[in-house]
């Protein structure tokens, strides 16, 4: 773990020089939603920079430093925490520090990273900024072969973090408006609208059917195996011997047909794509 002494070169900017800061746990934006609130309907807008960071003055330097500026914000100490954190409030983009573990931060970074264990816990496209104990070449190296969007060291001012921060949020903006709409040869999709057309004409889906869609539509040249799709769509952790996506793809597949073509294909023994 880093010492305390390095906070005094932590992202720091002349309106927050001080060290003297509450407990993370008083820290404004630093508790988990309630669990009433529904992970689906969390706007991008509303969910928080999750801040994951051992060192107690660094990291609660770090959640003023953002509150201040209107993020909101929740802490993590370790990556245990970091789990808790994200499953009650799943996060907008992750500010990676020092953790005092065996493995260390970037441990944590792979099993982010790791989409193909298919866990519904951690976005698969979800931006993460390292910040490093110094910005060697092999430590950023490291950082970025780990799955890294960016990396800088803890001793970079603030004012340079928060501009990294606005260009890769403008930059996940701009690629999440492009995914709004799916086009795979006649077959249109609008995520925003809920509207679904082939060459031209409406098909009504209800909302698995349309989410099934969209996540075939989303790589449509890749076989999807069930429990993929069960843990994508359904988010399901434990996929059992449930025929939930063959009875939506089945229907899917009715509806489809009913305006053009066949578009949803059975490879059988392994899953579904599109044609």
């Amino acid at each position: 773990m880093r010492g305390n002494h390095a906070a005094a070169h932590v992202l720091t900017r002349p309106e927050l020089e001080s060290t003297d800061l509450p407990p993370a746990s008083t820290c404004a934006g630093s508790h988990p939603e309630p669990a009433g609130e529904s992970r689906g309907l969390v706007s991008m807008s509303a969910r928080p920079i999750l801040v994951v960071e051992s060192d107690a003055v660094i990291a609660n330097k770090l959640v003023k430093q953002l509150t201040s500026d209107g993020y909101r914000v929740v802490l993590a100490r370790s990556a245990e925490h970091a789990r808790v954190q994200a499953g009650w409030s799943p996060p907008r983009l992750i500010l990676l520090g020092g953790l005092s573990c065996a493995h260390g931060p970037l441990a944590l970074l792979k099993e982010i990273r790791q989409v193909a264990s298919g866990s519904p816990l951690w976005a698969p496209a979800i931006p993460v900024i390292v910040i490093g104990a110094s910005v060697s070449q092999l430590e950023t190296l490291r950082a970025f072969e780990a799955g890294a969007d960016d990396f800088l060291s803890h001793r970079a001012r603030y004012l340079e973090l928060r501009a990294r921060i606005r260009a890769l949020l403008r930059r996940i903006e701009l690629e999440s408006a492009a995914m709004d709409r799916l086009t795979v040869g006649a077959l249109e999709i609008d995520r925003s609208g809920h509207v679904v057309r082939v060459g031209g004409l409406p098909v009504r889906l209800r909302r698995l059917e349309f989410d099934l869609l969209v996540q075939l539509a989303s790589e449509p040249e890749r076989v999807f195996t069930k429990q993929q799709l069960l843990r994508a769509v359904w988010g399901y952790r434990s996929c059992g011997s449930t025929r939930t996506v063959d009875s939506h793809a089945s229907r899917l597949r009715r509806k489809l047909e009913q305006v053009g073509g066949r578009w949803v294909i059975n490879e059988w023994g392994v899953g579904y794509r599109l044609r």
